[in-house]
């Protein structure tokens, strides 16, 4: 029952899809109270007439337009009867705030909006003596409006555009948004001249067919490539791998021939100097350079090697990656519901990204009048405790679009583990899917709603300090901003670690449906001792999937040039073709999202069979046919060592005393054998060797690399830096695992004696 620090710790017993029971109630019910209190926040904008202010609008004065207002105390003009005026016409609509982002002109609420263009304060009586609204002040009459002196301060700019009221909000705004080119020209930075915007306007608008088809196209092509990708996927591993290493290869011979060139030859490749240069600063330019190149060379000597050492300790590995691509491949055949994750993801958010800015747009308009010093109109603003409702909605826009995206992993996670864990795979349920979401709605809202308060957490101050930093753009010191980069640059890594772990702690859940800690602690353990296959899958099947998602674009890209070049009647296709190709990266995305979590569900799954099942009777493995070549491929390459290292053994100790140990013999070898085969599937010993080989070879080569290249006053420094590296990388690195080791040994089994071995103690 305990929680991440719970005194008591039991073996894991791993029981796919047996047991059921509720998980984390208690933050399920924190979550609801949040949802409540973010309903009751729209609730009281309504109850306070924010929502009305919004949808019908309000003047100046504070009166809300269409309905019968009160009067507000210290607020001339307040308190008026605009039952008859139900539309917000503002004075001078182009006077706009671009910091702010709103009209700072008067407004007042108007019967009717001019629908014709008016230049004379004759036109402006005419058309109040005609329709009966009066678009100057309300104090002004009028038939008096061309004889007023307050007729340039409260009365519409000269000439008053033509203007038409909105469908929903009752603004009357003019047809001609001509007068938006400043705002137009802030936003849209880049357009200098006002004619190529609208010939950029005009081509989308004119090649909007064109443009939703190339959506489609690449929609299909992203359906398409989940399931063909378990076709392709080794060619582009090995494909990748080998570019990758000859690149880095090539690369570094390519700047130590420069070097090395520039140190035979450098007196004639270097340019001429002028005569009257002296020839010390000719000799020290020279030697800058060739420092440049030296430090450039070793720089790509050291990575080359670091990528070969990785290469050479995961190559066994990225077969894993290969085998579990395909089997995801066959996960999306058997299970085609999953294509429509990211449309009920994306329609969830869509509708709640909606609902949260109209509330937000509610806010805006609620609260106490308060009259602005500098314009000395009337504006609504929360004031006292009620300003922290704008906080609390904006904690609820991170919480609950957390939950939502965790829903969709812990619902691919479940149907995924379904699959994994059915023998039969002809006895799925008839909709895994939905399968999944009941058991989430059921069982596990809780943990969802745990996981994504922990992100929020972290995701919340990076937000705070990424706002900070841009406020004190260009006004802090060098100190700050590097200060502040490191703590955005460490909070996004820690957030991408806590995602990536939380996803697989719903795995976990969906496996044995236990709480959040208790998941995220056994599926931590998993990982840990499968360190480098975790790696090997995420720096591999991740780059393989960027690699898709190119595709995706460069496709659609390549299909929308031959489409709107061939209609030669789109004289500007950049922008359509622009936005495309941003839907077409945003839709591969979201596909290759869920393949991405498909595999990595499989990849736990597939630890937890190898761990906890070696194929005997009882203990059969449920993996997939693919995986299970692979596991056949690793025992026999673990026979293989075995039977190397028993016949250097059997040569060491020949001649030797061998009697006193026959009884044990065969239940020894037995056992170490066994041993050696469930570590070489779990990974857990191996990856422990395999990690300590590395690191120890990484520190070597660092050392020998500084006593080589630098100089004797220097090597001490990096020898320092080398052993900090060793103490503050390797040492954590290998206690980790080697606690972790010890946690999770298992406890000897006492040992039976067979009829053979009793046969011979007898016979002695």
């Amino acid at each position: 029952m305990g929680c991440c620090g719970s005194t008591e710790r039991t073996k894991r017993e791993w029981r796919p899809l047996e047991d059921r029971s509720c998980t984390d109630l208690p933050w399920f019910l924190l979550f609801t109270v949040f949802c409540v209190g973010m309903g009751s926040i729209c609730g009281f904008t309504i109850v306070t007439g924010g929502a009305a202010r919004l949808v019908f609008g309000y003047d100046s004065y504070g009166n809300t337009c269409g309905q019968r207002n009160e009067q507000i105390e210290g607020v001339r003009l307040s308190g008026l009867d605009h039952t008859d005026r139900k539309f917000v016409f503002f004075l001078d609509p182009c006077n706009i705030d671009i910091v702010q982002r709103k009209i700072k002109s008067m407004a007042l609420c108007v019967s009717l909006c001019p629908s014709e263009e008016l230049k004379t304060y004759q036109d402006l009586k005419r058309f109040a003596m005609l329709n009966g609204s009066e678009l100057c002040s309300y104090e002004l009459a009028g038939h008096k409006y061309p004889g007023l002196p307050e007729r340039f301060s409260k009365c519409p700019k000269l000439p008053v555009p033509p203007s038409k009221p909105l469908p929903v909000f009752n603004r009357c705004t003019p047809v001609d948004i001509s007068c938006y080119a400043k705002f137009a020209e802030a936003v849209v930075t880049f357009v200098s001249d006002n004619s190529v915007l609208h010939r950029l306007i005009a081509g989308v608008a004119a090649s909007k067919e064109i443009i939703i088809g190339l959506c489609v196209l690449a929609l299909v092509l992203s359906m398409i490539l989940m399931v063909i990708i378990r076709y392709i996927s080794a060619v582009l591993v090995w494909i990748l791998t080998s570019l990758v290493v000859l690149g880095s290869l090539a690369g570094t011979s390519v700047l130590w021939w420069l070097y090395i060139d520039h140190r035979l030859y450098g007196n004639d490749t270097t340019p001429k100097v002028k005569e009257e240069v002296k020839e010390e600063v000719k000799e020290e330019a020279i030697r800058d350079s060739g420092q440049a190149l030296l430090v450039y060379a070793v720089a790509a000597t050291v990575f080359t090697i670091i990528l070969l050492l990785l290469m050479l300790f995961m190559r066994k590995r990225v077969a894993l990656t290969i085998a579990l691509f395909h089997v995801a491949g066959k996960v999306f055949i058997h299970l085609p519901l999953l294509t429509l994750q990211p449309f009920v993801t994306f329609l969830a958010l869509l509708l709640f990204w909606m609902y949260w800015i109209l509330v937000l747009l509610f806010l805006g308009t609620s609260g106490n009048p308060v009259q602005n010093e500098e314009t000395g109109l009337t504006e609504f603003r929360l004031t006292g405790p009620l300003q922290y409702l704008t906080w609390y909605h904006a904690v609820g826009l991170v919480w609950i679009t957390e939950f939502i995206l965790a829903c969709q992993q812990m619902t691919v996670a479940g149907a995924v583990v379904t699959y994994y864990f059915t023998r039969d795979k002809n006895r799925l349920p008839v909709t895994p899917i939905l399968s999944s979401v009941l058991r989430l709605v059921r069982y596990h809202l809780g943990t969802v709603a745990k996981g994504a308060f922990i992100i929020t957490l972290v995701k919340i101050p990076r937000l705070f300090l990424m706002y900070i930093h841009n406020q004190l753009k260009g006004k802090e010191n060098a100190c700050a901003r590097c200060l502040l980069k490191t703590c955005i640059c460490c909070l996004w890594c820690l957030e991408k670690c806590l995602n990536y772990l939380n996803q697989n702690a719903y795995a976990a859940t969906a496996i044995n449906s236990t709480s959040f800690c208790t998941s995220a602690r056994d599926a931590f353990v998993i990982l840990v001792e499968n360190a480098l296959r975790v790696a090997t899958i995420n720096a591999v099947g991740d780059f393989v999937l960027f690699l898709g998602k190119i595709l995706i674009v460069t496709s659609t890209a390549f299909a929308g040039v031959l489409l709107l070049n061939y209609q030669r009647d789109y004289a500007e296709w950049l922008l359509p073709l622009i936005i495309v190709c941003l839907f077409s990266f945003l839709v591969a995305h979201c596909f290759l999202s869920i393949f991405e979590i498909v595999v990595d569900v499989l990849f736990l799954c597939f630890a937890i069979d190898t761990k906890y099942n070696d194929g005997t009777p009882g203990k059969e493995f449920f993996m997939d046919k693919a995986l299970m070549e692979f596991v056949e491929s690793s025992r026999r390459l673990e026979r293989a060592v075995e039977r190397g290292r028993s016949r250097v053994k059997e040569a060491v100790s020949e001649g030797a005393e061998m009697k006193p140990m026959v009884s044990d013999s065969g239940g020894g070898v037995a056992r170490q054998k066994s041993s050696s085969v469930g570590v070489g599937l779990d990974g857990g010993g191996g990856e422990w060797e395999d990690l300590q080989e590395f690191q120890v070879y990484y520190l070597l080569v660092g050392v020998l690399v500084d006593w080589v290249l630098t100089e004797q006053s220097d090597f001490v420094l990096c020898l320092s830096e080398d052993v900090v590296l060793f103490l503050c990388v390797y040492l954590p690195t290998s206690t980790l695992f080697l606690f972790v080791s010890l946690l999770h040994t298992p406890s000897p089994a006492p040992s039976t004696p067979s009829k053979k071995s009793a046969a011979v103690t007898a016979a002695s």
